[in-house]
This record gives structure tokens, C-alpha cells and sequence, in this order.
């Protein structure tokens, strides 16, 4: 009797399990993921079949398949615990930390319960976008490179508050009117880091920039552009009469981003093509078209998104595993290039980005971000640093090196990360990056 009720207690779970996949994929996100819940129908369809088996197996097999299942979900949500801990005890010290120095309250809550309250109030809003998300999509006839236009985008949150910018007329982190502008002082391309994640209008490097030398600057950056990306956003929506081009080059993962773009269809027109484009700028109207498509709006928070119900479904567990299938993924798809092969796309990458800039008369800059690794790592290897290096200077591009120039010369360089956490910069970050930026150039004008 008591192993038919272990079948029974299995099958109502599953049958649950299933019940509650179907609610979320077909009603809360109205069919818009169902793309990404057919792990999950899979999975809860399985767990049906076996425990309609159970009740068909011999009570010694039954017996060693209750122990089995009672050990695994205690090692599960045992890990669950530990992952919660952990998070917990680390969110506790950022509060404690943030609101000692500002006097202010931790905004501790998640993306989409802030997209949530915000859009209560404001329909014309959004979260950042990441290009590169579209890049596995086939069925796009084109490739955004920035977001939606002229919509409230909130950003990230690595400093106890999250970001939020008003997006310019094509989508990038600028005030709208830089593009009248008939003369561009600096146009700055790169990643995250340009595009000034996780810290607010004047913080961010194009900001302070337009501070330091009181005239027009354009930020092309966007969230996880590699090289690559960069390039093609240039060819894009480079304006004449720019004075700089300041590329920004990452360390901690431009080389891998570039080995991924590179084997994208269209992309690659823009690297062995001359003439490609897209006319991304007579476009724009299609490309919020397909920001809204992609990015299904975030629902009404329910009991559901409890931490309750998120410990029971197992959420950070879940995420930890999602992460490292990504990663493993994109290991192996760098090893389809050695670090001197992408290198030396990198060279021909930055030889088009170095015509293009000779063609218009502008200065090319290359600017060399240090990651947090290098500083928390004891053996960082500086190998890529030192091809990267070599490559730059080998084409009389002036290098300007973060590395040496700041972070070296703090007594704990870690501090220039938010709470001394791997990340992007902190707000004194970002402002001596673009203090030494503009010395440097100014004394080369000089």
C-alpha cells in the first residue's frame, strides 16, 4: 500500500509539474517562450510516463527507487540552500556597505519586479538589449545593434541601484541631440563598458567625456559587442566630421564574443564585404519592431515569483546549470580558433576600422580595459593581453592602457570594481578612466 502511494504522490506531482509549465508557457508569457519551455514539456512529460511505470515494478525496485529519488532531492535542494545562503550573505554585505556610505535604501529587487513598477507609471519603457542575442536567431532578415529608440531602458544593478537611461533616436545610451550636432569630438565603441552599464547619466565614460572636453560625443557601445560588432556598428552609424574614434577594447571576453560573430551569416558580410550595410538608420521603425517582438513584456509579480515558490523550483540551482551549458558551449565553440587566429581577425578587423578612419580623416584610439580577474587571480596569464598589444602597435594605433595607467597604481585596484565584486567599474572608476583617456589624448593634440 505504501509503495502504490509513492506512485500516486509521483504521478499528482507530475502531473503538476505539467499543469504548471503549460500555465507558464501558454498563459503567463501567452505562448511567446514557448521556445524555451520545451525543455520543461519535455521533462514534465517524462516524469508522467515513470511514475505510471512505478505502479507496474516490483516492491524491492520501488523500494531502491524511493531511497534513490529522497537522496537526490535532498542533495538538490540542499544546493538550492547553500546557493541561497550564499546570495543572501553576499546581498547583506551590499546593503551594508551601500547604505553606510550613501544613507540610502539597497534596491534589492529584481529586474522584472522593477520593470513592473515602473511601467505602472510609464508605458514607454524597456530593458537593455543585447545585440548579440540576435545573432542565433535565423529567422531575422537583419541585425539590430542597439536598442529601442527613444524609450525609457532600464540597465543593471552592480551598485545598489539600477540603471536607466532615456535611449537616443537609433537606440544608444546618448542624449538625442548629440546627433545634431555638426562636429563629433569622440565617437566611442566597444561593449558594456562603453555603454555605460550599471551607473547612470554622468557617470558613464561618454558622459564625462562631453564634461571634460565640453563637446559632442557619441556612444555606439552596447552590452556584450565583440569586436566584430563593433565594426559593423561603425560602418552603421559613424558621422562625419568626428574628430576620435575611441575604440574600447575588453579583455575579460572580446576575443571569445569575436570567435562567436564570426560565424554568423551577416555579420560577416560587413568583415568580407566593403560596401555591406544594412541602412540600419532608415530603420529604426522595423528595428523597435523587433525589440518589442523578442523581449515579451514582463508580467504581473504573483505568488509564483514568491522566494517560496522560487526555492521550491529549485531557481538559482536552475540558473547555475543554465550558466554553465552557455559557457561549455561557448568554450567550445572558441576552440574552433586558436588565440593567434582570432588575433589576426582582430588585425584585419581594426586594418578596415584604421581605413575607415584614414578615409574621414579621424584619429583612431585603441583603449585597453583590464577585467577583474587579472587582479583577483594571482597566475593570470597575460598571453592575449600581450598579442593584443602587439597587434595595436604593430599598426601605429595609439594604445592607451587602462592597466598601466590606473589600476596598477591603486593600492587595491579591486576597490574600482562595485563592493570589490567581479563586475563592471564603480562611478570613480569610470571617471578616472575617462580623466586619463582625455589626458592622454589631449597631450598627444599637444
Amino acid at each position: 500500500m505504501r509503495k502504490k502511494f509513492f506512485s500516486l504522490v509521483i504521478l499528482s506531482f507530475s502531473i503538476i509539474i505539467f499543469i504548471y509549465v503549460i500555465y507558464k508557457s501558454e498563459i503567463y508569457w501567452n505562448g511567446e517562450l514557448r521556445n524555451h519551455y520545451i525543455t520543461y514539456y519535455f521533462l514534465s512529460f517524462f516524469l508522467i510516463l515513470f511514475s505510471i511505470f512505478t505502479f507496474f515494478i516490483n516492491d524491492a525496485l520501488k523500494t531502491s527507487l524511493i531511497i534513490s529519488l529522497i537522496t537526490i532531492l535532498i542533495f538538490l535542494f540542499s544546493y538550492e540552500g547553500y546557493l541561497t545562503l550564499k546570495e543572501s550573505i553576499i546581498m547583506t554585505k551590499k546593503k551594508t556597505i551601500y547604505e553606510t556610505n550613501t544613507g540610502k535604501k539597497y534596491d534589492a529587487r529584481s529586474p522584472d519586479k522593477v520593470f513592473y513598477n515602473l511601467s505602472q507609471k510609464d508605458d514607454n519603457i524597456t530593458t537593455s538589449l543585447q545585440p548579440r542575442n540576435f545573432l542565433y536567431k535565423d529567422d531575422l532578415d537583419l541585425i539590430p545593434f542597439s536598442g529601442k529608440s527613444l524609450t525609457k531602458t532600464i540597465g543593471c544593478n552592480e551598485n545598489g541601484y539600477y540603471s536607466i537611461y532615456e535611449s537616443d533616436r537609433y537606440g544608444f545610451n546618448n542624449p538625442d541631440s548629440e546627433w545634431d550636432s555638426s562636429e563629433i569630438e569622440f565617437l566611442l565603441v566597444g561593449d558594456s563598458f562603453v555603454h555605460g552599464s550599471c551607473v547612470n547619466r554622468p557617470n558613464d565614460i561618454s558622459s564625462q567625456l562631453r564634461i571634460l572636453s565640453k563637446k559632442s560625443v557619441l556612444n555606439l557601445g552596447m552590452e556584450g559587442n565583440g569586436p566584430l560588432l563593433v565594426f559593423a556598428s561603425l560602418k552603421e552609424y559613424f558621422k562625419p566630421n568626428t574628430k576620435a574614434i575611441l575604440w574600447f577594447f575588453f579583455e575579460g571576453n572580446d576575443l571569445a564574443d569575436l570567435s562567436h560573430e564570426f560565424n554568423n551569416k551577416i555579420l560577416f558580410k560587413y568583415f568580407n564585404k566593403e560596401n555591406f550595410t544594412q541602412n540600419l538608420k532608415l530603420k529604426q521603425k522595423y528595428l523597435d519592431e523587433i525589440n518589442s517582438s523578442v523581449f515579451p513584456k514582463y508580467q504581473t509579480p504573483n505568488f509564483l515569483d514568491s522566494d517560496f515558490f522560487n526555492f521550491l523550483k529549485l531557481t538559482k540551482l536552475r540558473y547555475k546549470m543554465r550558466i554553465y551549458l552557455i559557457n561549455n558551449k561557448n568554450k567550445d565553440l572558441s576552440k574552433k580558433f586558436s588565440d593567434e587566429k582570432i588575433v589576426d581577425i582582430l588585425k584585419k578587423i581594426l586594418h578596415k576600422t584604421k581605413t575607415l578612419s584614414d578615409n574621414n580623416n579621424t584619429k583612431l584610439y585603441f583603449i585597453y580595459l583590464p577585467e577583474y580577474q587579472r587582479y583577483y587571480d594571482k597566475n593570470y596569464k597575460l598571453e592575449k593581453y600581450n598579442l593584443v598589444k602587439n597587434i595595436v602597435k604593430e599598426m601605429n594605433i595609439p594604445f592607451i592602457d587602462i592597466h598601466e595607467n590606473i589600476f596598477i597604481k591603486e593600492d587595491v585596484p579591486l576597490n574600482l570594481f562595485p563592493f570589490g565584486m567581479k563586475g563592471h567599474y564603480t562611478v570613480e572608476g569610470y571617471k578616472k578612466i575617462s580623466k586619463n583617456i582625455y589626458k592622454v589624448i589631449a597631450g598627444n593634440k599637444n
